[in-house]
């Protein structure tokens, strides 16, 4: 008993140990406040808001594999009215109503892409201004595709069509990317691709939609911060089906079809079968965030090393976008049973989304549900799968150059790498660019976070001159 004490007592003082050190570590680390705020709106921002409006105005709502031509080409035509200098001077191409823009530099040898998409989700439910009414109220603009992601589409072309005007030729060759399927997952990205690729072009560095000036990104971290997203996560639909002979329901059997996906469910909710880890590019980002964080969770992002178990644990109850850059997640979305209520299904199934993250990649996060779902006798179907996309060198030189202009567009804004948990069409060019961002430069609070693919999208007006001037900063500085 006495050797058991003595091994306790020896277990609590290397722990105390470890706490101090943690502690002097976390006091010698200087707190900080994000005091970036976009300026007020002035005359600028107002005119932007109007463009942003007509492009808002012109529905390009997009459906899964539904080719809508008439709906863009009017689009097209809105964008050669609103920037008539960029369709003047660049090369335009384009291929199924998706675009691709050439800006011709001094120098060939580090092309930088410019993107994001025209098409927007389709908008349901009541909203408080019209969805495709661009009403500009309140200091924001309303309308669906404001924030997700016209806003972004507006500030490349403005970027461009202003230093036109100045008469800039860019040091670097410069490209501006559109699709109009992107929400829907669909072919438009992978044909500008194409077309890159058949030109013998190999993007330095790609900027697209995904990451933004994210406001409270995390639980206990307030203010503004650059969210630059590094690599997404992979996705698949699933869909799981419980068979039987049926029957009717005045004598009901046990191990009914909806009886197993009910346990299943239950079994995967409180049985989490996927392991969580920190990749280096979420360590990296807790670790930018500590100094701005109160001193329980600056204690805990600083000293990584001794507290990453816990945090890794604790982020369902901080921040559900936190915990899941952590693991592969899948969300129980769609079921469907019998069509009365008095008959036992034969059939019943349930569909669902997965997101994989690097260390449980898309076959071994498939792997390890289908287990589980045969424990149950259930059938698994996948559909629409993708792996995770590879990450971008948060110490590589694109990666800098991004924080860079990020630094010098926006002063006193904390720059912090961001893991994508949602997709963009930004995955398709990692066959041709080794660099890519996802990064908007415009602010995204909670209300602006709420409305993407929901009700009342809205972009706040007087961040949208900050928009054109970080696209601007990332064509003039190409070196």
């Amino acid at each position: 008993m006495k050797v058991i004490g003595l091994i306790l007592l020896a277990i609590l003082a290397v722990l105390a140990v470890l706490l101090l050190i943690a502690l002097i570590r976390t006091m010698a680390l200087p707190s900080k406040v994000s005091a970036y705020k976009a300026p007020e709106a002035d005359e600028r921002a107002m005119d932007y808001a109007h463009k942003l409006s007509e492009m808002i105005q012109c529905d390009t709502t997009s459906y899964d594999s539904i080719r809508d031509d008439e709906k863009f080409e009017r689009f097209h035509r809105l964008l050669e009215k609103l920037f008539p200098l960029v369709h003047e001077k660049l090369e335009k191409t384009d291929i199924d109503g998706n675009l691709l823009f050439y800006w011709k530099g001094k120098k060939h040898d580090r092309p930088i892409v410019l993107m994001s998409h025209q098409d927007v989700v389709p908008a349901e439910g009541k909203w408080i201004h019209e969805p495709f009414s661009g009403d500009i109220a309140d200091g924001k603009v309303w309308g669906r595709g404001a924030s997700d992601t016209k806003c972004s589409v507006f500030g490349f072309f403005q970027a461009v069509e202003e230093l036109l005007k100045e008469g800039i030729t860019p040091e670097q060759d410069i490209y501006l990317s559109s699709s109009c399927t992107e929400e829907w997952a669909g072919d438009g990205c992978p044909k500008i691709v194409a077309e890159l690729k058949r030109r013998g072009v190999k993007p330095w560095l790609v900027c697209d939609e995904g990451g933004g000036i994210i406001t409270d990104p995390v639980g206990g971290v307030p203010g503004n911060f650059a969210m630059v997203g590094v690599f997404e996560k992979g996705k698949a639909d699933v869909r799981f089906t419980a068979k039987s002979t049926g029957g009717h329901a005045s004598a009901p059997k046990k191990g009914s079809p909806i009886a197993r996906l009910a346990a299943f469910v239950n079994s995967v909710e409180t049985h989490d079968p996927f392991a969580k880890k920190m990749s280096p590019e979420v360590r990296s980002m807790f670790e930018k965030l500590a100094p701005y964080a109160g001193f329980p969770l600056k204690l805990v992002f600083s000293n990584l090393w001794l507290f990453g178990p816990l945090l890794s644990a604790a982020m369902p109850a901080i921040s559900a976008q936190g915990a899941a850059m952590l693991k592969t997640t899948i969300a129980f979305t769609m079921q469907s049973g019998s069509d009365a209520y008095n008959v036992m299904p034969q059939e019943a199934s349930l569909g669902a989304n997965m997101r994989f993250i690097p260390h449980q990649g898309k076959d071994e996060s498939l792997a390890i549900i289908r287990k589980r779902a045969e424990k149950y006798n259930l059938q698994m179907e996948v559909f629409h799968a993708v792996d995770v996309s590879k990450a971008t060198d948060i110490h590589g030189e694109p990666f800098a150059y991004v924080t860079e202009r990020i630094k010098e567009t926006f002063p006193e804004l904390p720059v912090s790498p961001y893991v994508m948990t949602g997709a963009t069409d930004a995955r398709f060019y990692q066959d041709i660019c080794a660099s890519i961002v996802r990064f908007a430069p415009v602010i995204y609070g909670p209300e602006q976070m709420a409305g993407m693919h929901g009700l009342n999208e809205n972009i706040e007006y007087n961040c949208l001159p900050g928009c054109v001037d970080f696209y601007k900063n990332m064509i003039l500085k190409a070196k």
